[in-house]
């Protein structure tokens, strides 16, 4: 499974702290955008209730979009960057 993750977290102290649970998970693109390209559905379920638990409900957001494999494959971009690491990525 293929996932976007992408957050707007008010607080510098709890934005660290999505930052540093989301490199366990994927690859930073942006500032406030990863990109999970080997998730399962125990790891994003995981992913979820470790974000749950650190953001503010009140103010902050975070918002996961999966990707099917067509869909990573047409992938655009423009400036500096990469095209999605989707090697271990399976269409199911």
């Amino acid at each position: 499974m293929f996932i976007l993750v992408c957050f707007d977290i008010v607080d510098n102290r709890v934005r660290y702290r999505v930052v540093k649970t989301l490199k366990g998970y994927g690859v930073r693109v942006q500032k406030s955008v990863f990109e999970c390209s080997d998730m399962t559905e125990h790891k994003f379920l995981k992913l979820v209730a470790a974000m749950e638990k650190l953001i503010d409900h009140g103010e902050d957001t975070v918002r996961y979009y999966p990707l099917c494999a067509g869909c990573v494959k047409r992938v655009e971009y423009s400036g500096i960057g990469s095209d999605p690491l989707c090697e271990d990525f399976a269409v199911k």
